[in-house]
């Protein structure tokens, strides 16, 4: 919700979505890196592990996930991602 309420109420790109992001973020980590799974899972704030894993789980991983989120800012922002297109409206015609 943070970003879609950047994207369309701040920079008023209202026709923008950031349907995907999460699932990008999630095959990027799972594929293109070594950060353990449930970091990626924590990253996106969703359960990890079952009840019994959970209770004795009491740390946040906070350096090691800012780590990740460290890593996917330059993977987001870098010009030398290959098979990466441009998002660009089709102009009618």
């Amino acid at each position: 919700m943070a970003m879609a309420m950047l994207l369309q109420k701040r920079m008023k790109l209202e026709e923008t979505t950031v349907h995907g992001f999460r699932s990008s973020f999630r095959d990027w980590a799972g594929e293109s890196t070594g950060f353990p799974r449930e970091l990626a899972e924590a990253a996106l704030a969703h359960i990890v592990g079952n009840e019994v894993e959970r209770a004795y789980r009491r740390g946040d991983a906070l350096e090691k996930r800012r780590e990740l989120m460290d890593a996917w800012e330059r993977f987001v922002t870098s010009t030398q991602t290959a098979n990466v297109l441009p998002m660009v409206r089709p102009v009618a015609t």
